[in-house]
């Protein structure tokens, strides 16, 4: 029995994910995958940081106070989490699928353990097949991630502006993943999808007012950003290893590029860390993504609720009244970590 098939006659999650035609035989290409051009992702990403500036400029200059939402906020953290776990999965039965059938070809002549694969490409690895279904995939839900930008500043989020660049970078990276064949890829959407299905999982969560711990859920996101940057860093340096010890990985030019666009957002990430953790010293007005104001003196929190809270602020308080100085502590650590719940 052919195991291409997979999944007894094409009806298990193996053959929908990893061995279906359409995942099979997908290939990058500039006249038939949509957002695939050069004038396209350019045109894009500058009308998005337009509209985005534009609508920051036009929320303070007639000084609104964060709008309610309702719901919007965790039906797209639904919608991430869900399209995050779908491209884990379908990646790595991808991934474990190509192993499989190129196994007899490392063997024979490319002497490449599985390893090494995935974090090297052989030069002149085309964009096709399963691993570039899912890459395409996960560029397509940079475009559903753009959404965040526009939540966190009808929310008046202090940091959202900086949002704008991050979330570009996303996209632009995925794209360069895709042009290029770049190598690593692989890995870094894995590590990318698990951490933001679990980030994403967890907002949900609490925004639709579901039982949480405002300490444990800040550090939950904390833990996933610095495990993802941590893997990263290690795989990295891999790469490198294997590209001067092998003779070259595919796509180098895109990863030097993508290198520098994640330095530069380790940089604002430690800069407002930083940033933030003098202002809490000085005791400078701090603000949940409620709406609430929260003043920082000396150790103690004061909070002053707008009149009408949000769909997720009043779910929010259903579990947190009942532990006292809860919604102190979840406001204290929601801003803490802002950077992380813009993720």
């Amino acid at each position: 029995m052919n195991n291409s098939g997979g999944g007894g006659g094409g009806g298990g999650i193996a053959y929908w994910m990893a061995e279906h035609p359409a995942i099979i035989g997908f290939r990058w290409s500039h006249a038939q995958s949509w957002g695939s051009t050069w004038p396209f992702l350019v045109s894009f990403l500058a009308s998005y940081a337009l509209f985005a500036v534009a609508l920051h400029l036009l929320l303070r200059l007639l000084r609104l106070k964060p709008l309610p939402l309702g719901p919007l906020p965790a039906l797209h953290s639904l919608a991430m989490a869900l399209a995050s776990a779908a491209i884990f999965l379908g990646l790595l039965l991808s991934s474990a699928a190509e192993i499989r059938d190129t196994r007899w070809y490392w063997r024979g002549r490319a002497r490449t353990t599985p390893l090494q694969w995935l974090l090297c490409f052989p030069l002149g690895t085309r964009p096709s097949g399963r691993v570039f279904f899912w890459s395409y995939a996960f560029y397509l839900s940079r475009f559903l991630h753009l959404l965040r930008t526009f939540i966190n500043i009808l929310r008046r989020r202090r940091c959202a502006l900086a949002a704008v660049f991050r979330h570009s970078a996303f996209v632009c990276m995925s794209f360069l993943w895709l042009e290029f064949s770049q190598s690593f890829q692989v890995v870094a959407i894995l590590s990318a999808t698990l951490a933001q299905t679990i980030v994403f999982g967890y907002r949900f969560w609490v925004g639709v007012g579901l039982p949480a711990a405002s300490r444990s859920g800040a550090l939950l996101v904390l833990a996933c950003q610095v495990a993802l940057t941590g893997s990263n860093l290690v795989c990295h340096l891999g790469f490198l290893l294997l590209h001067f010890a092998k003779g070259g990985c595919n796509g180098i030019g895109a990863w030097v590029f993508n290198s520098v666009l994640n330095a530069a957002l380790l940089f604002l990430f430690v800069d407002f860390y930083v940033k933030e953790e003098v202002r809490r010293k000085t005791g400078e007005i701090l603000e949940d993504d409620t709406g609430s104001d929260q003043h920082h003196h000396s150790g103690t929190h004061r909070l002053h609720h707008s009149k009408r809270p949000s769909f997720e602020a009043k779910n929010n308080n259903k579990f947190l009244r009942k532990s006292g100085t809860g919604k102190t502590k979840f406001v204290f650590y929601r801003h803490k970590f802002a950077p992380l719940y813009n993720y």
